[in-house]
């Protein structure tokens, strides 16, 4: 299988982010896979889209930071590919972090994937979907049932009113942020900064303002989907339980945060609002996904670049970087025997 991977920049990858995982598994596995950055695409007079690549020698790679210093080597293979000949394309670029520095590659990865998948290439997960995903207001897209109370505007005196509705309580964050950056709890006695808190948000411009709810102090857990339902290798569920750090008055549980993971006890209630949220998920050729969940609520839901493999494995001591790979195995071997009348949303979530 050739294996496409479009990630921010080659050069800040992480060792432990979930793309590495990935790329180390599918490598393992035998398959050819191939590294671009959005500034390394390109669409020519010959209507086939191209990219700046490189991918590692076909080894053993004994950790993530080794396979990237082997990515970014001399001796790693660097080639101009043609998109349309790949058998798979994973969207590991998150627009979110190109927001304010570089907008122009925002939506790059998303608009040369469509392009290449006009040609038959499966591209994961779907970019048309992921055009409607592309801020924290496809969340509201989902059933009310299992969504906190939100408001999401730029509008000072509505932000006051919602809190005041609640007691004091909210918590406000940028509708196109990530990462934790710029997430505020307003409690009854934060009166006093409010204001400057509605001044760091809206720096990156909407934003949304939730209830507070009193169990995000024990954290939040994050359940991976795969196809829409919640994503297994040997009996164990891909989850995984984020909590503060003890004493820390910061209450988000992002890992850049400082938050810390521990193992998850899926519930009842964890399955039946991932079965609520399945139709939509299918509908939109979501292929891979993360549900952020405290109590009953779904918090976000995380569909550009989502990490955590890398906690997932140490916790349950199973490789689900390689039922994802195998997942896309089943995909392209399906699309070769069956070249009509399956659309890329029908091949990602088969």
């Amino acid at each position: 299988m050739r294996l496409g991977i479009i990630v921010n920049d080659i050069q800040t990858e992480r060792g432990y982010d979930t793309t590495t995982h990935l790329a180390i598994a599918a490598t393992s596995l035998g398959h050819e896979v191939w590294y671009m950055g959005v500034a390394d695409l390109a669409y020519e007079p010959d209507e086939n889209t191209h990219g700046y690549a490189r991918r590692v020698a076909d080894k053993k790679y004994r950790s993530g930071d080794a396979y990237l210093d082997a990515l970014r080597g001399k001796k790693s293979h660097t080639e101009r590919i043609n998109l349309d000949e790949l058998d798979a394309l994973l969207l590991r670029n998150d627009p979110a972090d190109d927001v304010n520095t570089r907008p122009w590659a925002r939506l790059a990865g998303i608009n040369f994937a469509r392009l290449a998948m006009r040609h038959g290439v499966i591209v994961l997960n779907d970019p048309n979907g992921l055009t409607q995903a592309v801020n924290k207001m496809y969340l509201q897209s989902f059933p009310e049932v299992i969504r906190p109370r939100t408001l999401i505007t730029r509008n000072r005196a509505e932000i006051k009113r919602f809190i005041s509705e609640h007691d004091g309580w909210g918590v406000l964050k940028p509708l196109a942020g990530s990462g934790g950056r710029n997430v505020y709890l307003i409690k009854p006695e934060s009166g006093a900064n409010l204001n400057q808190m509605i001044e760091a948000v809206a720096t990156e411009g909407y934003i949304i303002v939730q209830e507070y709810l009193p169990e995000a102090v024990k954290g939040d857990t994050r359940l991976f989907l795969m196809n829409g339902t919640p994503l297994q290798c040997k009996g164990h569920y891909a989850a995984f339980h984020r909590v503060r750090q003890s004493g820390d008055n910061d209450f988000r549980s992002n890992m850049t945060a400082g938050a810390s993971a521990v193992k998850a006890v899926v519930t009842d209630e964890m399955l039946q609002l991932a079965e609520l949220v399945r139709p939509k998920l299918i509908q939109d050729g979501m292929f891979l996904v993360g549900l952020d969940i405290i109590g009953n609520k779904l918090m976000e839901i995380n569909v550009f670049s989502l990490g955590g493999f890398i906690y997932l494995e140490k916790l349950e001591g199973v490789s689900f970087s390689h039922e994802v790979i195998h997942a896309i195995e089943h995909k392209v071997e399906y699309r070769k025997k069956n070249q009509q009348g399956f659309s890329n949303i029908e091949i990602s979530i088969l």
